[in-house]
């Protein structure tokens, strides 16, 4: 994990029209604050050491985010506004167990904006959904273990902010890799297209382990480095060398091609490197081998998925101008068992126009994230500091107009950066207009190497994602998808722009990719010129050794990849092709062809800008 930081590079902040819009919020010097219409806010304070039954003020504040929103909400403060309303939240850490609930009743009001900021500086007001776990006892090789419960199981677990790796085998190379892996193997040739039954070679596995609680994390789909499925073990069967899983794989563990990689996690018989933990679920016991003397470090395990839940109840009843300034928000859970989408047409049971479109979409019992928004309009996130989550930080689903994600470092997040699903194909343009600016998102996927992507965009348009650093991901930096059965007149996937945008480290564990990616985007002639790509520079996209699955690419357009134009692109080495398309898009000046202009390039101007708030991770520069 990279933890040392520097300050980024200036830059020339050549925005988009739409990131020109000032925040209310990141405008506010303390006391003396100026709304963009001359007006006073009303303001009240939030601190980790105030009370609910004090006045609310500076020198009384109160001490939960949400006595502060009821008061707004009982009080009807927000009706008719005539000013801005402010609760700013001090300096501090504010410990929640359930995520802190936003509905329409809590929404700004003519042209208004109810504001939630950090009030000493951004980053400094962290809401964290994890508790400390203490009560340690030496078990014996340097783990350590104590009692945890039984009722409220983990799926991943922090020392010091820093995640730790669930006990696996075999061990991973580093901190920063997935690999190694091992590889399923066909037992019978009628066996191939098995999505539940995992097969070994003789003598891989040990009959000595205990697997009553262990999982496997899977690239299932044999070559198709594709997705990850992490499923837990039923039973195994050790004499025919084969494994039963909980849960169907999203693909067969086996093509005509290759078997699966994967590895097996949670044993007490695989818990033998520092920074990794075991949690027996029956015993209610977590086992865990320390980076550091376990007398001096904090060890953290999430009771909490989502910090802030901004839903309206519906998508006539929207939840609507409230912005989010400055918080820091960390250690979130993951879920006991995960695949992306259902496996086949039509399995969520529902009647839609493209049934295919199950596939393509999470499935519910997965649709959330560390910021979870739906039935929206106009919400806000800035300079927020999003880090080491369970799953996405950052997850938009179905009906969201005009959401603004900018100045955000997310880093450590265990699937999406920011994550948008639009609506079902042909059923209605619920989603879009939104703007995802000058964000630094770095190490995603970790827990969810499959399918990660920084910015990912599903069946949503009229959107801008600009001015970014996006590095560090097992499979894409951006991606924009529908689905290629998906007739013109149904698919929303337009007026999307791309520009200004860093690109490194993507594709480390997949291939069949590109670092910036798009499936079904326009699937029939005339292929308009819809979408625009400019200015983006992609680095090296090099998978690890064991991906049997064909190359990596800068710029992959797949399956009704069409309708775009790419302007002033730069990419740096790749196992296959630097661009994949159809002949049904524009190229000027990128250096995949002849006659490359660098200097059309404007370096200064791509990445985040010298307004970017926090100091940047590390860069691989």
């Amino acid at each position: 994990m990279f933890r040392t930081f520097r300050r980024p590079r200036p830059g020339l902040p050549v925005m988009a029209v739409g990131a020109l819009l000032v925040v209310a919020a990141s405008a506010l010097p303390g006391d003396a604050v100026t709304a963009a219409s001359a007006c006073r806010p009303q303001q009240f304070f939030v601190s980790p050491d105030g009370s609910d039954r004090a006045d609310g003020d500076k020198p009384d504040a109160w001490r939960t985010i949400e006595h502060a929103r009821d008061h707004i909400r009982e009080e009807r403060l927000n009706r008719g506004m005539s000013c801005d309303i402010v609760v700013n939240l001090r300096a501090g850490e504010y410990q929640v167990d359930e995520a802190v609930e936003f509905d329409e009743r809590d929404s700004g009001s003519n042209g208004h904006q109810i504001i939630y900021r950090s009030y000493d500086g951004p980053g400094e007001a962290r809401i964290v959904g994890s508790e400390e776990v203490t009560g340690w006892e030496e078990y014996q090789d340097g783990i350590y273990v104590t009692d945890v419960g039984t009722d409220n199981p983990f799926h991943t677990l922090f020392e010091d902010g820093q995640r730790a790796t669930t006990a696996r085998y075999p061990n991973r190379a580093t901190e920063d890799e997935w690999a190694p892996y091992l590889f399923s193997v066909l037992k019978e040739p009628e066996k191939e297209a098995v999505h539940q039954w995992l097969y070994s070679s003789p003598g891989e596995w040990d009959p000595t382990w205990d697997l009553d609680d262990a999982e496997v994390v899977i690239w299932s789909g044999g070559s198709w480095s594709w997705f990850t499925d992490t499923v837990p073990i039923k039973n195994p069967s050790w004499d025919d060398n084969q494994i039963t899983l909980d849960h169907w794989t999203r693909y067969a563990l086996m093509n005509s091609r290759s078997g699966s990689r994967y590895f097996l996690q949670n044993s007490l018989d695989f818990l033998d490197q520092a920074g990794e933990y075991y949690q027996d679920y029956d015993q209610g016991k977590l086992y865990y081998k320390p980076r550091g003397d376990i007398a001096d470090v904090t060890v953290t395990a999430p009771v909490a998925t989502t910090l802030l839940q901004i839903a309206g109840t519906s998508p006539e009843y929207r939840v609507h101008d409230i912005t989010f300034d400055g918080l820091a928000l960390a250690e979130t859970d993951f879920v006991d068992w995960y695949r992306f989408a259902w496996i086949s047409d039509g399995d969520s049971g529902e009647v839609h126009e493209y049934p295919e479109y199950d596939r393509q979409i999470e499935m519910p019992r997965n649709r959330f994230g560390t910021v979870t928004v739906t039935n929206s309009r106009d919400i806000t996130l800035s300079a927020m500091r999003i880090s080491d989550t369970g799953y996405h930080a950052v997850y938009a689903l179905f009906a969201n107009e005009g959401l603004t994600v900018r100045d955000s470092l997310l880093e450590n997040i265990g699937a999406d950066g920011i994550k948008v699903e639009g609506g079902y194909p042909g059923e209605g343009d619920i989603s879009h207009g939104h703007l995802f600016t000058n964000n630094y998102i770095t190490h995603y996927g970790e827990l969810v190497p499959g399918d990660a992507a920084g910015v990912e965009l599903m069946n949503t348009g009229d959107n801008v994602v600009s001015h970014s650093y996006i590095e560090h991901s097992a499979r894409y930096g951006v991606s924009l998808e529908v689905r290629p059965e998906v007739a013109a007149e149904d698919n929303y996937a337009h007026g999307n722009v791309f520009e200004y945008l860093h690109i490194e480290e993507a594709g480390l564990d997949s291939g069949d990719m590109g670092a910036f990616y798009t499936y079904g985007v326009d699937n029939a002639e005339p292929h308009p010129i819809t979408n625009e790509v400019r200015q983006v520079v992609i680095g090296d996209v090099i998978p690890d050794a064991s991906m049997p699955d064909s190359g990596t690419r800068g710029v992959h357009m797949d399956a009704g990849g069409c309708g775009f134009s790419f302007t002033d692109i730069e990419v740096g080495e790749v196992t296959d092709d630097k661009y994949q398309s159809y002949q049904c898009n524009t190229v000027e000046n990128a250096n995949w062809q002849d006659g490359f202009d660098a200097s059309r390039m404007e370096y200064d101007a791509i990445g985040v800008t010298d307004s970017f708030p926090y100091p940047a991770p590390e860069t691989t520069e």
